[in-house]
């Protein structure tokens, strides 16, 4: 090939490339994306610019969620990097494939190149990326954990041993990063490893820790005027002191991630904080305060075409009017819960639904239609929570019990991305819980970003004036192309057909021959390129059958919270059935103050 079409060749490629990242630095990774492809189609010779590209690829592919294809990128970088002997390249390609595969929720093999990562930024000296490993293999353990506990059946209270392991191995990393970025000084970094350590320790029943922790994170967002961080410290504080019994704190700080999230306008933060004001109230047996902030999640909801969380509000609001003593509002609203659940096919929703509007038109003396009536035969043995409905009364806090809550064993939902607002839990008796779910480290955004090992720029990597000159020898590679041509197919097999490499003379002497002495890690090697992406198609680690999370709420297992905090108080308030009938039937037109 003439050297002159190689050169333009070679430049083109560049401009490609850098085009494609330019636009991935906007924020356009698809166009991004495109543009790196385009790249690789024309192809390079330059080993350092094909490993940039690779990796450039590798994450544009992980923002877009395409993970089986960042999967693709990411090792063809790895063999890239481990052919020409680069080994900062291989540690930070190890890096990005430990991220992918723990999205992938290939945890194992994720630890094994997280590690791999680590073991070659301490051999270099390279204590950058030492700290992004530990916080990486932080990630996966985080991750991991979170993953078991929601595949893991639970006694109540009990939180299991390798969840707790596990969960403790993710606080250890966060530790030992944290400490690292501080004598980096990287406030940033020491940010993102408090919020991560709050998350562990709150997932594990630690929430006097988890709240120092938050507090921390909270100092640092405040200092960079990171607004979206600090709602979230916020919101973390909030949950915490829910387990604290301090409903009263949660509801301050709950204040503060709402006029948050207004300030951000995101309507789906702030309609998760209205969500959590008005669980909040409930608890704090502030009623009509509930019912205003509850609406509020009503309305944005239905704007953001959310019907999880309209469902959601719905059933709250028939709550906190019965609670009311209001039978005709709490009717209203149960009907709606039930058309809602009924649509996105949330059974125990429906059941739960059905079961109330009979009791409420029996409550209000309303003719039951037949269908109404065989609902409330047919599900009076439904149990909730493991507690069987009583006849309802008149008075608001007795029937309470009614408005049931799901069993959130029934119903598996996606925890958030973000917060996971109660994400975890359903005993409040003495600060222990029976199901651990778990808030994710940070926003997906900065989790993300933080996460993905940095890719220098392409003109960090290489100067262009390196890549835009062809080696002054080009013009005789056509004498000698015929006599190499097999030696080059050898080649290219040996280094795993990469995608836009065009190998040359030129480039041939620094690729790695596969017959020679195997190097230590190889066995890693294997094992990585047997993580089929194919075999792992972007399947994620969600719940099995879940109802997808709607984007208005934080969390789902506020409910049984609620309910169980509830129940506590109506066992202390229930009154004998049988020997109180007559007094009921007497007073049954004024509803008792709670």
């Amino acid at each position: 090939m003439h050297s002159m079409q190689k050169k333009r060749m070679e430049a083109s490629c560049l401009e490609l490339a850098l085009e494609g990242e330019r636009l991935c630095k906007a924020g356009d990774f698809k166009a991004g994306a495109a543009f790196f492809e385009a790249a690789v189609q024309v192809g390079t010779e330059d080993l350092k610019t094909l490993s940039a590209i690779y990796s450039q690829l590798g994450n544009a592919y992980f923002y877009l969620k395409e993970y089986s294809k960042a999967l693709e990128y990411h090792k063809h970088d790895l063999t890239l990097a481990r052919t020409i002997g680069d080994r900062i390249g291989e540690a930070k390609a190890s890096g990005n494939l430990g991220n992918t595969l723990k999205i992938l929720g290939q945890f194992d093999e994720a630890v094994v190149c997280c590690q791999r990562h680590l073991d070659i930024s301490q051999e270099q000296g390279d204590k950058v990326g030492e700290a992004r490993a530990l916080y990486n293999i932080g990630n996966v353990y985080h991750a991991k954990g979170k993953h078991l506990s929601w595949n893991m059946a639970q006694d109540p209270g009990y939180l299991p041993q390798e969840v707790k392991e596990t969960l403790q191995k993710a606080s250890e990393y966060y530790e030992r990063n944290l400490s690292l970025v501080k004598e980096l000084g990287d406030r940033a970094a020491q940010g993102r490893a408090y919020g991560n350590l709050g998350n562990t320790q709150y997932l594990l029943g630690n929430f006097s820790e988890a709240i120092a922790f938050h507090k921390e994170r909270l100092a640092i967002a405040k200092e960079f005027g990171d607004k979206a961080a600090e709602r979230r410290a916020y919101s973390n504080l909030g949950n915490a002191h829910i387990f604290l019994g301090r409903f009263d704190i949660s509801a301050e700080y709950y204040k503060k991630t709402l006029q948050l999230s207004r300030q951000l306008k995101d309507q789906a933060v702030e309609a998760q904080a209205c969500y959590s004001l008005g669980n909040t109230c409930t608890l704090l047996q502030d009623y009509e305060r509930a019912i205003e902030y509850h609406l509020k999640h009503l309305v944005i909801a239905q704007d953001l075409g959310d019907r999880v969380g309209e469902g959601r509000a719905c059933w709250s609001l028939g709550n906190a009017y019965v609670s009311l003593g209001s039978h005709e509002q709490a009717l209203h609203f149960a009907r709606k819960h039930l058309e809602i659940s009924q649509e996105i096919g949330d059974r125990n929703g429906e059941l739960t639904a059905q079961l109330n509007m009979a009791q409420l038109r029996s409550a209000l003396g309303l003719g039951s239609g037949d269908e109404d009536m065989g609902a409330a035969q047919h599900y009076s043995g439904y149990e909730a929570q493991g507690a069987r409905p009583k006849r309802l009364q008149r008075n608001s806090m007795d029937s309470l019990d009614l408005l049931k809550f799901p069993s959130e064993k029934k119903i598996n939902r996606t925890p958030s991305d973000e917060e996971c607002f109660f994400d975890l839990l359903s005993k409040f008796q003495s600060n222990r819980m029976d199901d651990q779910r778990c808030p994710l480290e940070e926003c997906p955004a900065e989790a993300a970003e933080a996460a993905a090992t940095a890719v220098p720029a392409l003109g960090e990597r290489i100067s262009q004036s390196t890549l835009m000159t062809s080696p002054q020898t080009e013009e005789f590679f056509d004498l000698i192309a015929s006599s190499q041509s097999r030696r080059l197919d050898d080649q290219r097999a040996n280094v795993g057909n990469l995608p836009g490499l065009r190998i040359t003379h030129n480039n041939l002497g620094h690729l790695r021959v596969e017959g020679d002495a195997q190097e230590p890690g190889d066995e890693f090697f294997n094992m990585l390129m047997k993580c089929q992406s194919s075999r792992i198609d972007d399947q994620r680690c969600a719940p099995p059958d879940s109802i997808p999370r709607g984007p208005t709420m934080p969390d789902e297992d506020f409910f049984s919270l609620i309910q169980r905090v509830q129940a506590k108080r109506m066992d202390e308030q229930r009154v004998d059935l049988a020997s109180a009938q007559e007094a009921a039937e007497e007073e049954q037109q004024r509803p008792r103050s709670s």
